[in-house]
């Protein structure tokens, strides 16, 4: 009696690890794994199978035996014992399979088997089975049957627990995924807008007709580039022109024209700005002689003129920024200068 209490105490032992296990599953794979090695380990069977109720047949998915039983086949559930026992809610505890009319003897007679348990997991709706077998003939005690049906139960729990786990990680991959399309809206929305709103500020302060700054976009870049020449200890050079033309006959508008001439005469890194009309604002940095650049800008007038038949005038006031205070100062010192300018160059 002693012997027997001492390895029913170990059988609950094995059974209360099995459970603990089955709460840690997170896929059906694992509970297999688990239950296959517990069945055997707690009646001591020589074999033991994991059976799924697959609509009207029963799916042997996974086993633990001394020699091969019928991993991943399928049967009709009439015809099986673990069909037996999930149609039946009970279970089948058989101390000699041949003399059982509910036994395949053909299904079986190629196995090791000759005795088995098979208990439901869960007695409503069964959902599988577990199958444990011997080679030799032998009976089931009542303790044995309820410690496997106690395993079959607790195992049915764990499968709902997999498949409740399983939803919910769908569900968090499907809020997930949610949530990474909303924020990629959002984050192209913002691009749009800062696209948009890039557009508008481009617009403000781009002189329609030339293509060139305005006033606005002048007195925008310009700040920035005095605050920079300064830093550099380079001075910057101010030109106000106001160009005309001797010719009143057909053609490219005056402006388009001009704004034409200027490109072609000064660096891509120059500044250049239309107020309106004729009258442009060209700032340029590291040009050396002020004197130099008036030449080589009255000559590049000249040359302009004779290549596209021409009759550009042009007036020019400059104001170097090492003789102001601030952009305000050189715009005035510039304007001043243009008007005190004698006639224009053409």
């Amino acid at each position: 009696m002693e012997g027997s209490a001492v390895s029913y105490e170990r059988n609950l032992e094995c059974l209360v690890r099995a459970i603990q296990e089955l709460s840690l599953a997170r896929d059906l794979d694992r509970i297999a794994e688990i239950v296959r090695s517990a069945a055997r380990e707690l009646v001591g069977a020589d074999g033991a199978t994991f059976v799924l109720r697959d609509g009207d047949r029963c799916f042997y998915k996974d086993e633990d035996a001394i020699s091969p039983l019928w991993k991943g086949l399928r049967f009709p559930m009439e015809t099986c014992i673990s069909g037996w026992a999930m149609i039946n809610r009970e279970p089948a505890v058989i101390e000699d399979i041949y003399q059982d009319p509910r036994i395949p003897h053909d299904a079986y007679r190629p196995t090791f088997v000759k005795s088995l348990v098979m208990v439901p997991m869960r007695s409503m709706a069964p959902v599988g089975a577990i199958g444990t077998y011997w080679a030799t003939p032998r009976m089931a005690s009542v303790r044995e049957v309820g410690l496997l049906q106690a395993l079959a139960d607790s195992t049915s729990v764990a499968m709902e627990n997999v498949q409740l786990y399983n939803e919910l990680e769908q569900r968090v991959i499907a809020r997930t995924q949610d949530l990474v399309a909303a924020n990629r809206l959002l984050y192209d929305e913002a691009c749009e807008r800062e696209r948009v709103e890039q557009d508008i500020q481009r617009f403000s302060m781009t002189d329609e007709l030339t293509g060139l700054h305005n006033r606005l976009g002048f007195l925008h870049h310009a700040a920035g580039e005095l605050d920079a020449s300064r830093q550099r200890d380079t001075p910057c050079l101010l030109l106000h022109l106001l160009v005309g033309s001797n010719d009143s006959g057909p053609g490219e508008s005056l402006p388009l024209t001009a704004a034409r001439m200027l490109r072609a005469q000064f660096r891509r890194g120059d500044l250049l700005a239309r107020l309106g009309g004729g009258e442009f604002l060209v700032l340029t940095s590291g040009y050396g002689d002020p004197n130099a650049v008036l030449q080589r800008l009255r000559a590049g007038l000249g040359a302009f003129n004779r290549a596209t038949e021409q009759s550009l005038t042009l007036r020019i006031g400059h104001a170097e920024s090492s003789r102001a205070q601030d952009l305000e100062q050189l715009l005035f010192d510039a304007d001043n200068a243009l008007h005190r300018s004698g006639p224009g160059w053409g």
